[in-house]
């Protein structure tokens, strides 16, 4: 108690005079010659205005404060300013905390001599960019626009396509001593209760010094760290944000992040797009269907090959056995050793097709490709048919579109190649096996990952493994429990009749 006491005593710093005030702020950030701190006199009586220059925008201060401030003969109080000065949202502050806090954030604060409070409005200069397309969430069919890096911008875009008065945002803090800001959304008629209350309760507790973005806050929240699979999936799509709030789950923005995290999700919601609902239904099913065995074909297509070269000839139809024997005749090492050696260069002209300038990284990928394939071919290195292999588990992997579960699935790739090669389709099984275990045992907010497969819940088949008509889609997705489970009226939406009938 005593402590406590200490501490708000030590907090609490007004009343006082501007300059025992100055002195505070200098010591606080060092003597900085960023943060303005000036002294009108106004009918003798002397009033602070202090601020961080660059993060305040310009001409504002002198505009919509000073101006008013200093060209009347009034004896201002905090009162009459916050009731007779034209600006918004100014509230008092009584403790450095407060003050502090709201300097580095972009407010400007002034201060009366002898008053008990400062007074502080928001005046930020925030350097934003325009809304453009995704550059890791292309689409043909839809909305094109994404998120950036500001708040207010995003939520803005969010609040577009969700206009209803039941979508909550709620602010929440990050950081303990780099502050940022962010927002919890939820639609309240829709969202399950305890989704909300669980990640309400992860990001408040969260003691960290600094998030800089989504995927670091997503780190810290998740429910396993040891896992490669991402357990929330992150977008910058406020289609895909929308339509997930509408399902019934719960979104978290953040400044400085042109993404958002959507909570809770399933190992099958990494292969839906939303192109598949602004296309016929059947396409879309067929679409999906494409980027699941997309996923098979990066997991098992080279370690197949592996495991029957080195210890299952029979199971290669023997004019391809031929074929294959004759390509391999020059090559010295086991297949195994070939294998990995193809898909680490793969992975090397990814990473530095990604890291280099757009025009010349898709230049440094085509013909890097051409250029080192035909070259280990020649050199005897490895096969031309390895190489096929390899390039369509590389092109399947791509098929995801989340980046993340892409590159999950890149990289199980290799223990699942050293495991064919080690114990040949035994080992395939064997990772199959532990692989499926480990996919058991993981949750997204508590829900089941695998979720409508484990547990079985044949209702929502037809909304995450395939897509029927939308007047079949009556119902939400029932694993997330949302607390209105009715969507659409199948009735009405079937009824198709003539305005003649």
């Amino acid at each position: 108690m005593r402590n406590q006491r200490q501490k708000t005593s030590m907090s609490s710093i007004f009343p006082t005079t501007p300059e025992n005030l100055q002195n505070a702020l200098s010591k606080k950030f060092e003597n900085n010659p960023d943060v303005s701190f000036t002294v009108y006199e106004v009918q003798k009586k002397k009033i602070a205005v202090f601020f961080i220059t660059y993060q305040v925008k310009p001409g504002k201060v002198e505009q919509h404060l000073l101006s008013n401030l200093l060209d009347s003969d009034k004896e201002w109080t905090n009162t009459d300013i916050l009731n007779e000065i034209p600006l918004h949202n100014g509230k008092q502050v009584e403790n450095m905390e407060e003050l502090l806090d709201g300097l580095i954030q972009g407010q400007i604060f002034v201060y009366i001599d002898g008053e008990n409070s400062a007074l502080t409005y928001p005046m930020v200069n925030i350097e934003d960019r325009q809304v453009d397309t995704s550059d890791t969430e292309s689409v043909v069919v839809g909305p094109k626009t994404a998120f950036t890096e500001t708040l207010s911008t995003n939520l803005n875009l969010l609040r577009w396509r969700v206009r209803s008065t039941d979508l909550v945002i709620e602010e929440v803090k990050f950081g303990k001593r780099a502050k940022t800001k962010g927002r919890l959304a939820y639609i309240k008629s829709i969202a399950n209760q305890t989704d909300i209350n669980t990640m309400r309760q992860r990001l408040e507790e969260m003691d960290v010094d600094q998030v800089d973005d989504v995927h670091m806050l997503m780190q810290y929240v998740e429910d396993s760290s040891f896992t490669l699979f991402p357990q929330f999936y992150t977008t910058e799509l406020p289609d895909r944000a929308s339509y997930s709030l509408l399902r019934g789950r719960v979104c978290v923005l953040l400044e400085n992040s042109p993404s958002v995290i959507i909570a809770p999700t399933t190992f099958l919601s990494f292969y839906e797009s939303p192109e598949d609902l602004y296309m016929r239904w059947n396409t879309g099913t067929f679409l999906r269907f494409i980027r699941v065995i997309s996923f098979m074909i990066t997991l098992l297509l080279t370690p197949m090959y592996v495991a029957s070269v080195t210890f299952h000839y029979e199971m290669i139809p023997t004019e391809l056995l031929i074929s294959i024997g004759e390509s391999r005749a020059s090559v010295p090492f086991p297949p195994i050793f070939e294998a990995l050696l193809l898909e680490f260069l793969i992975e090397l002209l990814r990473e530095a097709g990604a890291r280099l300038p757009t025009k010349i990284g898709q230049t440094i990928g085509i013909v890097g490709g051409v250029v080192i394939g035909t070259a280990a071919v020649q050199a005897g290195i490895t096969s031309d048919i390895l190489i096929i292999f390899t390039a369509l588990s590389a092109l399947a992997s791509f098929t995801a579109p989340s980046y993340l579960m892409g590159t999950a699935s890149r990289v199980l790739r290799f223990p699942m190649i050293i495991l064919a090669g080690s114990l040949g389709i035994f080992g395939i099984m064997y990772g199959i096996c532990l692989l499926l275990i480990h996919l058991l045992k993981i949750k997204s907010l508590g829900r089941p990952y695998l979720t409508p497969v484990y547990p079985f819940r044949a209702k929502d088949f037809n909304k995450i493994v395939f897509r029927l008509p939308p007047q079949f889609q009556g119902r939400r997705f029932a694993s997330y429990r949302p607390k209105d489970k009715r969507r659409l009226n199948k009735k009405k939406s079937a009824a198709k009749k003539d305005i003649d009938k």
